[in-house]
């Protein structure tokens, strides 16, 4: 693992546009992983992980596919049969006629992962989509098993999960596999259009990125009996506690965190971060209400990074980016290809100077279009490393927020930290990792006695 955020170009064009064909296809001839099975039928498999309904809309775009070659969901698997049970009959009833998932095919347990995967062939996809403290093992086996990827994000709660998901993407693309991680907005045109308008000069020299999102609020309630009961915490404890989702800044932000990586084409080295609780706040959870991140890039340029939900306050969810001459939007609401150029540095709809051609789908079917054509046509495609970069800057925000202090990537790729220490153990009886006390408040962050590194 390289601890410097600085990468060549050749490295970093590597990641983010897929080249070096060559090698990917001589990866795979080479372990006899074909680009789909070449059995009787040329139907790409899907296996869901994880059946909430982040995990139902990723199988809804990855069947919108089907015009370019039959593909099918084909397996189930959670740890909770109430939520098997109910992704089934949403889906079945959503695409009926790509749905084959009887009720042997209906898995439940901390094992049923595994089962799952074992039903797939070379060239179909098991699809990650549980919250991120477990997703690096979901990784691990499937590629250990030959199996392409579909993997939402977060990628994994803390820095030693992250760094099992990079040695698994790293074996991936060792094997020729397909690893798709999902941020989807990298494969919008017009952000895209963006980015080359920046690089020919439009809008003079990049001098700093700012990237918003601004919400209602939200505190987490007594839990009561359950408070500490693991399951429970799987259930109620997606957003609020950090070992289970990584928390809200995190699930929601690395999106845009990814965003100023890209416009920035580097990995930041550093984080300067604030953040604090809402007055009167009687959240039993483990966020804070807001973050206020200041990312330091290698040649010195920054990217603000802000996330807030408290009552009553401006709501904004967008990515900007300022130049020497001019500015432009690069996101709007609910990740929309809201791309502009404005006239100067003024950001207002009468004073747009330029926009692309409005993406013909949305950035999620984009994802899946080309993950699909990398998987029928063996074209390279391995998002893990990229996807790990882009946590490990989100949890480096994470930290400095609620450290109240500079952070810097090395920290983030150095540390060992893991909130939960048996996640290859976890089973129904497992004790839960995090503890609520006698009123039902989990441990939340304070600087000087906060351990998330």
């Amino acid at each position: 693992m390289s601890k410097s955020p600085r990468a060549t170009n050749v490295e970093r064009r590597r990641f983010l546009q897929y080249t070096g064909t060559a090698a990917a296809t001589v990866a795979a001839m080479s372990h006899g992983i074909p680009a789909v099975h070449a059995g009787e039928d040329n139907t790409i498999r899907l296996a869901l992980l994880g059946c909430g309904g982040r995990g139902n809309g990723a199988v809804g775009n990855a069947l919108k596919t089907a015009n370019q070659g039959p593909i099918k969901l084909f397996a189930l698997a959670d740890v909770h049969e109430g939520s098997v049970e109910s992704s089934f009959k949403t889906l079945s009833r959503r695409h009926e006629d790509q749905v084959d998932v009887p009720q042997d095919r209906r898995l439940v347990g901390f094992d049923a992962y595994k089962r799952a995967i074992d039903m797939l062939r070379p060239g179909d996809i098991a699809m990650c989509t549980t919250r991120s403290y477990i997703r690096p093992l979901h990784v691990e086996y499937a590629v250990a098993k030959g199996i392409n990827v579909f993997m939402e994000k977060p990628f994994a709660s803390d820095p030693a999960g992250l760094h099992r998901m990079l040695r698994a993407g790293k074996e991936a693309e060792e094997k020729g596999l397909k690893i798709a991680a999902g941020l989807q907005c990298r494969h919008s045109p017009a952000r895209a259009a963006l980015i080359d308008q920046i690089n020919s000069g439009a809008i003079g020299d990049l001098q700093y990125v700012r990237a918003n999102r601004l919400t209602g609020r939200r505190w987490m309630g007594d839990q009561g009996a359950r408070s500490n009961d693991l399951m429970a915490q799987l259930h109620f404890g997606r957003i609020p506690l950090l070992w289970v989702g990584s928390g809200h800044m995190v699930d929601n932000l690395i999106h845009q965190i990814d965003e100023c990586c890209w416009l920035m084409d580097a990995w930041p080295v550093s984080c300067h971060g604030m953040g604090g609780r809402e007055v009167g706040s009687t959240d039993r959870g483990q966020n804070i209400d807001t973050y206020s991140m200041e990312f330091t890039f290698p040649d010195g340029r920054k990217a603000f990074c802000g996330f807030r939900r408290a009552q009553g306050g401006f709501n904004e969810f967008a990515t900007f980016v300022h130049g020497s001459k001019k500015a432009g939007q690069f996101s709007g609401n609910i990740h929309a290809a809201t791309v502009h150029i404005f006239k100067d540095q003024r950001i207002a709809s009468d004073n747009i100077e330029w926009s692309p051609t409005d993406d013909a789908h949305s950035p999620w079917d984009y994802q899946w279009i080309d993950f699909i054509d990398a998987i029928r046509n063996d074209k390279p495609f391995n998002q893990a490393r990229r996807a790990v970069y882009a946590d490990y800057a989100s949890l480096m925000g994470r930290a400095a927020c609620h450290y109240n202090r500079i952070v810097t990537w090395d920290e983030v790729v150095d540390s060992p930290f893991q909130f939960c220490d048996y996640l290859d153990e976890l089973d129904y009886d497992s004790p839960a990792p995090v503890q609520a006390d006698e009123n039902g408040f989990f441990p939340a962050p304070a600087a000087g006695e906060w351990v998330e590194l």
